[in-house]
C-alpha cells in the first residue's frame, strides 16, 4: 500500500490542510458570532452563505481551470478563502461575514475539486478504491482536528482567524510544488431536475431535505450548544462527534442497504434521526453527557444518508451515468443546503434552541412519509441489479470530482429516456 500511496502523499497533505481550516473557519464563526450576540438568523445565513458558495463553485471552477490551469486557480481559491477569514476577523458584523462566507464556499469547492481530480489522475483501478478510502480518512480526521482544536484558546480573539488563514495558504504549497503534469479537466455538473426525478423521485427529495436538516445542523449545533449552556470544549465535540459517528455508522448501514431494500435501510435510519429530534426537542438537556450520547445517534443517523440515497439513486441509472446522477444530487442536496439553515435560524430566533430541531424534524417526517408512499408504489430494485454501496466523505466537503474519484468513470453520459413499465426497475421506477 505504501508504494501506491507515497506519489499522493504530498496531495493528501494538501487535502487535510485544506479540511483542517476548513473545520476551524466553519466552527470558529458560530462560537464567536453567538458571543458577540448575533441573532440566530443571522447565524443561519452564513451557511446560506456558504451553500450558495459552494454550489456556484461546483458549477463555475471548472471553466476556471480550463482558462488559467489547475495549479493558478488552486492558488487562487486557496489566497481568497484566507483572505476571506482574515475579513472576517477584521469586521465583526453579520452583515458582513454573510457575503465573505459565501466566497469562502466558493472557494473552498473548487480548492477540494482540483485536488479530487489530481488524486483520481493518479489513481490506478486497482487501487482507486483504496486511496479514496485513504482520502476519505484524511478528511475526517482534518476536519474532525480542526474543530477540536478551537477548545484549546480562546475564540474573543484573532487569534484561530489567523491559524486557519496560515493553514488555507499552507493548503497550496504541495500542488504549487508538484512536478506532475496537470490532469484532466474538472467534472462539469449540469442539474437536469426531470431526468433525475425521472430516475428516482425517492433519491431527489430525500436528498433535498438531507441537505435541509443536515446544513441547519451543521451551521447552527454551535449555536444550539452554546445557548443550552454548554462549555466551549464540550460545544466543539457537540460539532465533531456527530460527523466521526456518521462516518462509523455507513459501514453497518452500508452493509444492510447492500442486501435489502435500499428505502427501507432509509426510512430506518430517518426514525433514528427523528427519534433524537424529538429527544433534542422535548428535554431540550442541558446536561454534556446526555447532549452528546443524543448528537451522536443524531450524526450516526443524518450523516450516513446521503451514500444510501446516492446507492439507490444509482441502482436506477443507466450504464455509465452515476457521475452525472451523483453530481446532480449534489447540486439538489445543495439547494437544500441554502434553505436549511435559513429556516432553522428563524426558528431558532423565535422559539430558541429547539427551534433547530424542530427543523430537522419536519424534513425527516417529510422524508419517511414520502419513501413509504413511493415504497407502495414501485417494487424494490432486484439484488442481481444492485450497486456496491461506498462509503461517502460528508455531503458538505463533496464535489462533483468526489463521484469521479470514487467510481472511476472517465466521463459522464446523457440519460436515456426509457418509458419504465408499471412493476419493471427501469429508471423511474422509485
Amino acid at each position: 500500500m505504501t508504494r501506491h500511496l507515497l506519489p499522493i502523499a504530498a496531495l493528501l497533505f494538501g487535502s487535510g490542510l485544506l479540511l483542517f481550516a476548513g473545520g476551524i473557519h466553519g466552527l470558529i464563526l458560530p462560537v464567536r458570532g453567538s458571543a458577540e450576540g448575533f441573532s440566530a438568523s443571522s447565524l443561519g445565513l452564513l451557511g446560506t452563505g456558504w451553500a450558495i458558495g459552494y454550489v456556484l463553485g461546483c458549477m463555475f471552477v471548472p471553466r476556471l481551470v480550463g482558462a488559467v490551469g489547475h495549479i493558478r486557480t488552486f492558488g487562487v481559491m486557496c489566497a481568497f478563502a484566507a483572505v476571506s477569514m482574515l475579513l472576517q476577523a477584521l469586521v465583526v458584523e453579520a452583515w458582513a461575514w454573510i457575503p465573505v462566507r459565501a466566497l469562502s464556499g466558493f472557494c473552498f469547492a473548487g480548492a477540494a475539486m482540483i485536488v479530487e481530480s489530481w488524486l483520481s489522475e493518479k489513481a490506478e483501478p486497482s487501487t482507486r478504491g483504496t486511496i479514496f478510502g485513504v482520502y476519505t480518512m484524511v478528511n475526517l480526521a482534518a476536519m474532525t482536528a480542526g474543530q477540536m482544536v478551537i477548545s484549546l484558546g480562546d475564540t474573543s480573539g484573532f487569534f484561530f482567524f489567523a491559524v486557519g488563514a496560515i493553514v488555507y495558504c499552507l493548503a497550496l504549497v504541495p500542488t504549487a510544488l508538484s512536478t506532475s503534469a496537470s490532469p484532466s479537466p474538472l467534472t462539469s455538473v449540469q442539474l437536469n431536475l426531470p431526468l433525475l426525478w425521472k430516475n428516482s423521485p425517492v433519491a431527489v427529495a430525500a436528498v433535498f431535505l438531507v441537505g435541509v436538516s443536515n446544513a441547519a445542523f451543521g451551521t447552527l449545533a454551535a449555536v444550539y450548544a452554546d445557548r443550552v449552556g454548554l462549555a466551549l470544549t464540550s460545544i466543539t465535540l457537540f460539532a465533531s462527534i456527530p460527523v466521526l459517528a456518521g462516518a462509523l455508522a455507513q459501514v453497518p448501514i452500508g452493509f444492510l442497504s447492500d442486501r435489502m431494500d435500499r428505502r427501507i435501510v432509509l426510512v430506518c435510519v430517518a426514525v433514528l434521526a427523528l427519534a433524537a429530534d424529538i429527544a433534542f426537542v422535548v428535554f431540550v438537556p442541558d446536561s454534556r453527557m446526555t447532549n452528546l450520547l443524543l448528537v451522536a445517534a443524531f450524526g450516526a443517523a443524518i450523516f450516513a444518508m446521503y451514500p444510501v440515497i446516492v446507492a439507490h439513486a444509482n441502482d436506477h441509472a443507466p450504464p455509465g451515468t452515476s457521475i452525472q446522477v451523483s453530481g446532480g444530487l449534489l447540486m439538489v442536496f445543495g439547494i437544500g443546503s441554502i434553505v436549511g439553515p435559513l429556516i432553522a435560524g428563524v426558528m431558532m430566533s423565535v422559539v430558541g434552541p429547539r427551534g433547530l430541531f424542530l427543523t430537522t424534524i419536519v424534513a425527516h417526517v417529510v422524508m419517511i412519509a414520502f419513501t413509504v408512499w413511493r415504497m407502495t408504489q414501485r417494487s424494490a430494485v432486484a439484488e442481481s441489479d444492485k450497486g456496491v454501496f461506498q462509503v461517502s466523505v460528508p455531503a458538505r466537503a463533496a464535489t462533483p470530482e468526489t463521484a469521479t474519484l470514487a467510481s472511476g468513470e472517465e466521463e459522464a453520459l446523457p440519460f436515456e429516456e426509457e418509458e419504465p413499465s408499471v412493476h419493471s426497475n427501469a429508471p423511474g421506477s422509485t
